[in-house]
């Protein structure tokens, strides 16, 4: 005859019984539980999802120098980029990330929210299709950093500066044109989530360079000629601004397409434009605090 569950030699019945070995290993599956979803589950998810940041421009503003500083906290000797590169950073101890506002600075989990994923992209006109590319299908991408170079953009009769500004202007409106039509093109009803840039304008050190106010003018007023430009090529193709029907998508940046642009537009496809000033070189040191800043208030 089989043992009931009432019998004291019964598997049930010794599991019942408090007996320091029962106590022992209900004590060890208690305090393993945790401890398994932190270090296994919790550890191997931050290791893929790390949030990244895009960094991109125009050749020649800095992005390899600014990638190497965050980085390495120091300059090195760079080299004009051919492909994308991809590095590991962390916050400085003085920034303090958004999602970790409320953290105590004892928390052990307070650096690995200060860690996120930089990705440097090629600035010449033939590879900027990597940049492109890493905005249609982001890695769990928090930001873009558009690096501009604040004394070799100039508003005056400067060919070269009137060049410059112009070839970053261009680049920055296929930028935001292709953030807006992320946003516009969406196929379901929830907006895509918020995706701030900051223009980064660097080389402010050198006499030469323009204040951050005066590179978010200077740039608008460009956009704004650039945009222009782009809707009489719209419009001699024999495409009208009231063709596209609800839901297309428009090649046109802003809202109508016309008069002047500014940044602030961006705003109606959740696209919050920051202009800030820095320098990654200089005799007294790099000043980046404001771009620091500015990515930990996106982490």
């Amino acid at each position: 005859m089989a043992p009931s569950w009432t019998d004291s030699q019964s598997w049930l019945s010794s599991m019942m019984d408090p007996s320091l070995l029962v106590i022992t290993i209900t004590a060890l599956v208690v305090l393993s539980i945790p401890l398994f979803l932190h270090f296994v589950l919790y550890r191997s998810a931050s290791a893929t999802t790390l949030p990244s940041f895009l960094l991109i421009g125009p050749s020649g503003s800095g992005k390899t120098s600014l990638l190497t500083l965050f980085e390495r906290g120091k300059h090195a000797d760079t080299h004009t980029s051919q492909a994308p590169l991809t590095v590991e950073v962390s916050l400085p101890v003085t920034t303090t990330t958004a999602s970790s506002r409320y953290r105590s600075t004892n928390d052990p989990s307070l650096q690995v929210h200060k860690r996120f994923l930089l990705i440097d992209t090629p600035g010449h006109g033939k590879l900027r299709h990597h940049a492109l590319d890493s905005i249609v299908k982001p890695p769990n991408l928090k930001g873009i950093i558009f690096l501009v170079d604040a004394a070799d953009v100039s508003t005056g009769n400067s060919i070269i500066g009137s060049e410059s500004l112009r070839e970053t202007s261009e680049y920055l409106h296929d930028i935001l044109l292709l953030l807006q039509k992320r946003s516009t093109g969406s196929k379901t009803s929830k907006a895509p989530k918020e995706l701030p840039i900051l223009i980064a304008a660097n080389k402010l050190d050198l006499f030469t360079a323009l204040p951050a106010p005066l590179v978010k003018s200077a740039l608008e007023a460009e956009i704004s000629k650039v945009r222009t430009s782009r809707n009489k090529g719209l419009l001699d193709s024999g495409i009208g601004m009231n063709d596209v029907g609800v839901g297309e998508e428009k090649d046109w940046l802003g809202d109508g397409g016309e008069g002047k642009f500014e940044f602030s537009q961006m705003e109606e496809v959740n696209v919050a434009v920051t202009v800030a000033g820095g320098n990654v070189l200089g005799t007294d040191g790099p000043d980046v605090a404001q771009w620091w800043d500015w990515i930990g208030g996106n982490l």
